[in-house]
């Protein structure tokens, strides 16, 4: 949704309900994590009256705990925290599922996947961090399409096969195949595939759609 025209935010919406999207992604940023600000628990809240579509929050904030009981009143059905934004990660998820909600655990591109050994049996889904996260428009860094097998094949390692993989950044129409077949099992749709310029939302999905 950071890529939606904030002015026309519910003409978006009733676009992407039209297009069968399937979640709606919302980045909420604190200028501290990462170097920019973004959307905010009001606009969740917005969203959760607007549309029925499940609401999938991503915080890229430092101390995400405070605003865990927050982020659930106002209506997310799936929240991820940065792996490297708290020391407590395990005790943060397992917050996070008791109001409620599916627990993510974000890593960012130069954070291993080995983190997950001693939290995966909190987690719900793995959100990969295709760029490092605060800025749209960025290109791949091209070892992430590794690390996403990599994920895959350590989840499923270890009887985990029902976590998500959920990738962001840079998810293009040339990346989608490649990130698909690697293991990705969601895809955040940005100004490379979902709000293309020149390309209605609708047409965009339905090109996206037709990649996997």
């Amino acid at each position: 949704m950071a890529c939606a025209d904030i002015l026309n935010l519910e003409r978006d919406v009733h676009c992407l309900e039209e297009a069968g999207i399937e979640l709606l992604h919302i980045d909420i940023m604190d200028g501290v994590f990462v170097p920019n600000f973004c959307l905010n628990i009001d606009i969740l809240r917005a969203l959760n009256k607007l549309t029925n579509i499940p609401l999938e929050c991503h915080l890229m904030i430092n101390d995400p705990e405070r605003y865990v009981e927050d982020i659930a009143e106002a209506g997310a059905e799936y929240l991820s925290i940065h792996y490297e934004a708290t020391p407590h990660a395990q005790r943060a998820l397992a917050f996070i599922r008791r109001k409620g909600m599916k627990a993510g655990i974000a890593l960012n591109p130069a954070t291993p996947v080995d983190v997950l050994n001693y939290i995966i049996d909190d987690l719900d889904l793995v959100t990969l961090m295709m760029i490092n996260p605060g800025f749209a428009g960025q290109k791949l860094i091209p070892a992430m399409i590794r690390k996403i097998a990599e994920t895959r094949g350590y989840l499923n390692s270890r009887g985990k096969e029902n976590v998500e993989i959920l990738v962001d950044g840079n998810v293009s129409i040339e990346n989608i195949p490649l990130m698909v077949e690697a293991g990705a099992t969601i895809l955040v749709g940005g100004t490379s595939s979902v709000f293309r310029e020149g390309h209605s939302i609708k047409e965009s999905v339905e090109l996206v759609k037709s990649l996997y």
